[in-house]
């Protein structure tokens, strides 16, 4: 019998990274959709000046594969500069955690979605910062998918 989940994908559920609150966040993203049972909430921390991420968190309320999800693409983004973190996808996280089920795939966009709305809300909270056309572009292409409902969405980005 294989196995449901790798073991990158259980050591994050069973040792999430980075898992928490920021008090006082620079930017929020809330994704999911607590119907169906996954909402993540990434909090971040950006230095002003440079606009990288110093810190990051997450909480989530979710299955297993979401859990590691958030955990994985926390540490993708810490460190990184606004910019470059947008360009973490569910691709990215699903290959760092080695695959996951296609019924858990939409964890992995969530993740994608949480990212790119806490780097909006940062934008948001900093009016006299131009919103980059890269993260317009992103969220437009973001904007309205529900993970669940549109599968050639994650198999065209998740599984090139």
């Amino acid at each position: 019998m294989t196995p449901m989940y790798t073991d990158k994908v259980l050591e994050h559920f069973k040792n999430p990274r980075n898992m928490g609150e920021i008090e006082a966040p620079d930017g929020v993203g809330e994704v999911g959709n607590p119907v169906c049972g996954d909402v993540m909430r990434i909090t971040i921390k950006v230095d002003e000046e440079t606009e990288t991420i110093e810190d990051v968190k997450f909480k989530t309320f979710g299955c297993g594969a979401a859990i590691a999800s958030s955990s994985v693409v926390t540490e993708l983004i810490k460190g990184k500069p606004l910019r470059e973190a947008l360009e973490v996808s569910n691709k990215t996280v699903v290959e760092v955690l080695g695959g996951l089920p296609p019924v858990k795939m939409h964890c992995s966009v969530l993740a994608e979605q949480g990212i790119a709305a806490a780097i909006k809300d940062y934008y948001d909270r900093h009016p006299q910062r131009e919103l980059p056309p890269e993260v317009e572009d992103k969220l437009r292409r973001l904007e309205g998918t529900d993970p669940h409902a549109v599968p050639d969405y994650i198999e065209s980005e998740a599984l090139e």
